[in-house]
């Protein structure tokens, strides 16, 4: 059976998970575990009905769907835990989501490659860009918790420095993807030519229902996650930011592990450090005036020492394997090493408000 074949039949978890909470109420460990298997199969569906819309809308919009639309699971369910006043699981996830396309999909992506298709290569230009880009990312992430400091008695001045930052990174996101559609570092050369399967009516529907299917199901997964804390003995930090992330992007990792194994390693790189870098530079800003239109607590762009060093770590590890233009099996070992060690930490980590900043 083919892994597309697996994933689809996950989309039997949607009725399930809305009866479980609805009807039956059960247990909400079940419930989460539930929800969360159902919005594997719809964040799927987002993706290959954004690939089906991109065959008619031409390489540059449709480049443009996939980047607006690439983490729509994800910035679903940050909403939703924004509304719930869950902001520690938001900063969490986005570090998660960062650390978790820097380390565990590369690192497998280029372990399974590189055991299956030796040393493997790709364009040296775009990785270097992307490890510039990464560096920008630890530098954005820094900048507002490093000097929160100073400022974190004036709550109009942490608010001016989270929203000037987070425009900085809306704008140098912007630039970059303009940069990639206008040919300055070209998309993958390697991206097979994909026939469309599907009629653009019937694509937009599929869109459209998956995305409300997995508003439903964020819903149901954030609602269950405070008890799902307490039975479980686990943090709120650790189901942000290994669990979420996961759950969200799970799809499309595999899919950046698949291409790696069929040796093109230059559209597994776009994958998974593309996501990072939407997910660092687009998601989390725009997380930012979310939390402000919702009126509630504001989700600002100060993250704790240890998630700094975290993604610090990732991105300087990843930066360096990416910018000779080669990978081995060895490096995908060590980024996977990486992962496993900070998924550690963060387990044994006590909850987040007991950390300092």
């Amino acid at each position: 059976m083919s892994f597309d074949r697996v994933v689809k039949l996950l989309l039997v978890f949607v009725p399930v998970a809305l009866v479980a909470d609805f009807v039956l109420h059960l247990d909400p460990v079940l419930i989460f575990i539930f929800a969360a298997l159902a919005v594997i199969p719809l964040a799927d569906l987002v993706g290959e009905a954004t690939e089906e819309l991109a065959v008619y809308t031409g390489p540059k919009i449709g480049g443009l769907l996939n980047a607006t639309l690439g983490n729509a699971a994800e910035l679903i369910i940050t909403i939703f835990a924004i509304h719930e006043g869950l902001i520690d699981l938001v900063k969490a996830s986005i570090i998660g989501s960062i650390l978790g396309n820097l380390l565990l999909v590369l690192g497998f992506s280029i372990l399974i490659g590189g055991l299956k298709n030796g040393l493997q290569t790709f364009d040296r230009r775009t990785a270097g860009l992307n490890a510039t880009m990464l560096i920008l990312v630890v530098v954005a992430l820094m900048v507002p918790s490093l000097f929160d400091a100073a400022i974190q008695d004036n709550l109009a001045a942490e608010l001016g420095l989270s929203e000037g930052v987070a425009v900085v990174m809306i704008i140098i996101y912007g630039l970059s993807v303009l940069y990639t559609f206008s040919g300055g570092a070209g998309t993958s050369r390697e991206a097979a030519h994909h026939e469309a399967k599907w009629k653009p009516r019937f694509a937009i529907g599929v869109l459209v229902v998956a995305t409300l299917g997995i508003v439903f199901m964020s819903e149901i997964l954030v609602g269950a996650v405070e008890p799902v804390t307490e039975q479980l003995g686990l943090t709120e930090f650790f189901i942000g930011i290994i669990i979420i992330p996961l759950v969200g992007n799970v799809a499309e990792h595999l899919v950046a592990v698949q291409v790696a194994i069929k040796n093109k390693m230059e559209l597994s790189l776009a994958v998974s450090l593309g996501s990072s870098l939407q997910i660092a530079l687009f998601v989390a800003p725009v997380l930012v005036f979310v939390s402000l239109l919702m009126g509630g607590e504001t989700l600002l762009l100060v993250f704790n020492t240890f998630e700094l060093v975290a993604v610090t770590a990732a991105a300087l590890v990843a930066a360096f394997i990416a910018l000779d233009g080669e990978s081995n099996w060895l490096e995908g070992a060590m980024l996977l090493a990486v992962y496993l060690m900070i998924a550690l930490a963060f387990y044994f980590l006590p909850a987040v408000n007991a950390l300092p900043h």
